[in-house]
Parts: structure tokens; C-alpha cells; sequence
């Protein structure tokens, strides 16, 4: 398998070549790291989340959009499809690096996670990544700082010179796409919670409507959440049946959750904004079919369009 990292640097290149098209914008911090900002003070758009999904899952995924409908209004979605999920989705597109800093706070995911492979997906899928250069994507309303960027490095056993971070907020075109794009990786990351060895997980694809653009970080926090949740279509094809690992499949939609029914503006702020505070269950998509192979296929969850649209400001 070719480095995680080295396919997310030639897609991170593709960005910097094309940043005014992209309308993303580049700067080089004092200590040598390269922030890219996709959506912070930049506009970013359709076209710079769908390359920035494709740096999370460091080019194993193919991204696309395509236009869908929530309650009957047109809206985009985003449809993301891969062979190589434990390597793509979990391995890279999970966010699953905190950076919380003096004045700085924010969520890392890609491949950097690779280098550091210290999290339990990489010892169940066996990998661990080497390269000279390494690329995190960087959820926040502000901006990295020579700080985060050395602590990156400092992790990852880098220069940084050799750290890239393209940065965006949940409340922009770029934060709202990636959220969408994030429908198969919640899904393959349930079913690892589970039990389910990541290795029995043969393809994922996942669907999700772009949530209208709101630059209110916490309600862009819901209705991106809002989208998985009750908007969120998957496709799992797996070598083995759940009872193969101990797995229940019906456990991986959000309509098992408690919480399921309830817009997450309000589940938010029931825990007071304190996400480790929810049940794991309530970040899934809302159906999952599980297809095994040469084995039966299960059809789980529901969508609530109806909700999503209450969500997403929709007006007739």
C-alpha cells in the first residue's frame, strides 16, 4: 500500500495550483508549516470541499455531488464511495486528532493520524504510514498558528516545514460538504465500535445532503450533524455476517439512538454542548443496508426529511 500522506501531498499540490479557481487561500506560517484555508476567511465552495473529502480520505474515495432532495427542494448531496474503507475512512477521513491550544481550538483528521498510529483502528488494520511530508485537516474557526503547526510536527516526527493544514470551519460551503462527505465513515466507524474486524469491511458508500451554509458555528454544527443523522444513506458490503464478530448490524443506524428524533440543536444543547457527553450511537447515518457476501443483506434505519428540512431553514 502506498503512503496515505503521499496521495493526500499530490491533492494538497492540486490545491495550491489551483487556488483562485478554488477560491482557497494559501499562507506559509513563520515556522514553515503551509495553512490552507478552505473556509475560515476564505469562501472555499462546492468544488474545494469536494477536493478537501478527498485529502481526508487521502485519495482512496472517489467524492461527488450530485443534486438530491430533502422533502422535495433541491439540494446538493455528496456521495462518497471507496473499496479501501478501513484504510480510507478510518485509517484517515475519521476526525480523531484534538487541537486545543491557548486561544486555538479545533478537530484534525487525515493522514497525519497515520504517522502517529497510535489510535485502536490502526492496530486492528495493521497499518502505520511513513513519509516526509504530512497533511491534517484542521476543523476550526480560526486559522493554525506556528503552535499547532509544531505540535503536528512534533507528533508526526517531522520538520515543519513538512506539515500542511488545509483549515475550515463547520460554518462554511467547505464545512458543510465535508460533513456530508462523512456519511460511510461514520457508518464504517459504528460498525468498528461494535466489534467488527475493519478487515471484513470490503467496500463503503455513503450519501448526504450539503447543509445550507450558516456561519453560526454551533447551529452549522447541528445541521451538518442533522444531515448524517436523518439525511445519511450507506452501502456496506462485508465478507461476514455480524454473529461472524459478535455484531448486531441493526445497532449501526441513528434511529436506534435515544436521542433520534430530536434535531441536534436541541441534543447539543441538552449536554450543554459537551459532545463527549452523547452516546456514540447518535453519530451514525440514518439507513445503513449491510450487504454480506453471498450471505443475506439487511435494510436498516429510516430517513426523517421532514426534520431535516425544519433544520435546514427550508421554505416553501
Amino acid at each position: 500500500m502506498d503512503s496515505l500522506n503521499r496521495n493526500a501531498i499530490e491533492l494538497v499540490d492540486e490545491a495550491l495550483d489551483f487556488a483562485d479557481e478554488l477560491n482557497v487561500v494559501p499562507h506559509e506560517l513563520d515556522g514553515g508549516a503551509t495553512v490552507v484555508d478552505f473556509g475560515v476567511d476564505a469562501d472555499g465552495g462546492l468544488e474545494a470541499g469536494l477536493l478537501l473529502a478527498e485529502v481526508q480520505t487521502a485519495g482512496l474515495a472517489s467524492v461527488q455531488v450530485r443534486t438530491d432532495a430533502v422533502d422535495g427542494v433541491p439540494l446538493p448531496a455528496v456521495e462518497v464511495s471507496t473499496d479501501q474503507p478501513a484504510l480510507g475512512l478510518l485509517c484517515s477521513q475519521k476526525a480523531g486528532w484534538e487541537l486545543t491550544f491557548d486561544g486555538f481550538d479545533g478537530l484534525g483528521s487525515g493522514p497525519a493520524r497515520a504517522l502517529v498510529a497510535e489510535e485502536s483502528e490502526f492496530e486492528a488494520v495493521g497499518y502505520a504510514d511513513e513519509f516526509d511530508l504530512t497533511v491534517l485537516t484542521v476543523e476550526s474557526i480560526d486559522l493554525p498558528t506556528d503552535e499547532v503547526a509544531g505540535h503536528v510536527a512534533d507528533r508526526t516526527g517531522l520538520a515543519p516545514s513538512g506539515v500542511f493544514l488545509p483549515t475550515y470551519a463547520v460554518g462554511s460551503t467547505a464545512g458543510s460538504v465535508t460533513g456530508a462527505a462523512r456519511a460511510a465513515e461514520l457508518a464504517a466507524f459504528r460498525l468498528f465500535e461494535l466489534g467488527y474486524d475493519p478487515l471484513d469491511l470490503l467496500s463503503a458508500t455513503g450519501t448526504a445532503p450539503v447543509a445550507p451554509v450558516t456561519y453560526d458555528e454551533t447551529a452549522a454544527m447541528a445541521r451538518t450533524n442533522d444531515a448524517v443523522a436523518y439525511g445519511g444513506r450507506v452501502y456496506l458490503q462485508v465478507r461476514a455476517d455480524g454473529d461472524v464478530h459478535g455484531v448486531d448490524f441493526a445497532d449501526l443506524p441513528s434511529s436506534v439512538g435515544e436521542q433520534y428524533g430530536e434535531p441536534f440543536a436541541d441534543v447539543f444543547e441538552a449536554v450543554d454542548y459537551d459532545l463527549s457527553a452523547l452516546p456514540a450511537s447518535v453519530f451514525a447515518p440514518a439507513q445503513v443496508t449491510v450487504d454480506v457476501v453471498d450471505g443475506p443483506t439487511y435494510a436498516l434505519g429510516e430517513t426523517d426529511e421532514a426534520l431535516l428540512a425544519e433544520s435546514f431553514g427550508l421554505r416553501g
